[in-house]
């Protein structure tokens, strides 16, 4: 590459007014150039931010010969800059070129041409040289370690369970399937069955992970591969499962735009999503609300995507909705023993978007061999999962909570696509 040490390379963050005189090396991308003829100006951006360069000479001269977005090693001295955006600029005294940009560029990632979501998501990596774009993905870094940080705290371990599984035993949404050495194999839609086995031993469990969904969706909030954050508990009750949730959402909320403001004013300066409390709302109570909006809906009926924005108009923040009818519930969630038509069931929504889906578990094996039959299932198919019930299954309670959702609240996107690297729809399958 060249004779200089490029870990010595001094990141845009760091260059304030106390590195005036001094000779710093950097290494970045030329966002701009503008050429006023005897001097010229350039911009250069790193992954911390962006500087200002004054250039002159036979180094003008060099500039002019480089397109946009090459990636170059800057070296010069500090000088106070009199222009309003930087505190200091860098009288350039030399440019190497490390990699020549190809002219015309598929999209614009400065912004200032603006390019469909689909022709972004082709040029992903170019994309990522938006600062908006880049400080999405920093912040779902940041959102993951204060996830497993909170977690952790709670005594929760992390685990890592099988995405190729042998039955489609889990219910609910389909499953894509394949051949798996001459056998019939799947990918797994969520650790479920998993997760409430290790209770058995390890009594608080925490997985993230991608999952797999085989549904033909075409939204803007669904996605055939996403990421859960899965919890599982032993002796915890389902309003137990809710407080965590809901100190996790208030406290992940609250580091972000306390120590990672930086990132998060990109998505605007209002922490109005940030809650001091979310409300628990039965389901009952929805109903009431719906039909004071002129919608009625029958004890028992699921809560459409049309009936769950009419709530949202109610609610428009986190809430909780919870105690929905068992027969709308899996067959591992229990149900109330004083109305066994109500599940000890819940949901986070943020407005009309579903964010976290938990309960508590059926424990007993006998009953829950009766409610897989109930549900239409073969309990031989679930033969692994019940014998470890015959162990000394622990009470227990979980939830799972969809991050790529979450993402798209803490950034304020209205497409899951715009908040996953190379999001996996009934569309897209490259790159």
């Amino acid at each position: 590459m060249n004779n200089y040490d490029i870990l010595k390379r001094t990141f845009a963050v760091s260059i304030d007014k106390s590195n005036i005189g001094q000779n710093l090396m950097f290494v970045g991308w030329i966002e701009d150039f503008r050429d006023m003829g005897k001097i010229g100006f350039i911009s250069v951006r790193d992954m911390t931010g962006n500087f200002q360069g004054v250039v002159t000479g036979e180094i003008l001269i060099k500039l002019r010969e480089i397109p946009r977005q090459s990636v170059v090693i800057i070296h010069g001295v500090i000088k106070e800059s009199k222009a309003e955006s930087f505190q200091v600029e860098v009288k350039v005294e030399k440019v190497e070129l490390l990699s020549k940009a190809a002219n015309p560029l598929p999209i614009d990632p400065t912004g200032r041409v603006s390019s469909s979501l689909d022709k972004r998501l082709d040029s992903r990596a170019l994309d990522l040289r938006n600062s908006r774009i880049s400080n999405i993905f920093k912040t779902r870094s940041n959102a993951l370690y204060l996830i497993r940080k909170f977690l952790t705290s709670k005594m929760f371990v992390e685990v890592n369970t099988p995405k190729i599984i042998g039955s489609a035993t889990e219910g609910g949404a389909d499953l894509f399937g394949f051949e798996y050495f001459s056998k019939k194999a799947f990918l797994a839609q969520s650790p479920q069955l998993y997760k409430e086995q290790l209770t058995l031993g390890l009594e608080r469990v925490f997985e993230i992970s991608p999952y797999f969904r085989a549904e033909p969706s075409h939204t803007v909030r669904h996605l055939s591969e996403f990421v859960s954050v899965d919890m599982e508990a032993a002796y915890l009750k389902y309003t137990d499962v809710m407080d965590f949730i809901e100190e996790l959402i208030i406290s992940t909320i609250s580091d972000l735009y306390t120590n990672h403001n930086i990132q998060m004013k990109y998505f605007g300066e209002s922490r109005d999503i940030l809650p001091d409390k979310i409300p628990r709302i039965s389901y009952e109570k929805c109903l009431e609300d719906l039909k004071s909006l002129g919608e009625k809906i029958e004890f028992g009926e699921d809560l459409s995507d049309p009936s769950l924005r009419k709530l949202g108009e109610i609610y428009p923040k986190f809430y909780f909705i919870v105690d929905w009818p068992t027969k709308l519930k899996p067959f591992y969630i229990l149900e109330h023993e004083k109305d066994p038509e109500l599940s000890k069931s819940f949901d986070l929504q943020y407005g009309y978007l579903e964010i976290v889906s938990g309960g508590t578990r059926e424990h007993d094996s006998e009953r829950l061999k009766n409610k897989l039959l109930e549900k239409g299932l073969n309990p031989s198919s679930f033969s692994d999962h019940l014998q470890a019930f015959e162990w000394g299954m622990p009470p227990h309670s979980g939830c799972g909570l969809g991050f790529d959702r979450f993402m798209m609240i803490l950034t304020k996107s209205t497409n899951i696509r715009e908040v996953v690297l190379y999001p996996r729809d009934t569309e897209r399958l490259s790159p």
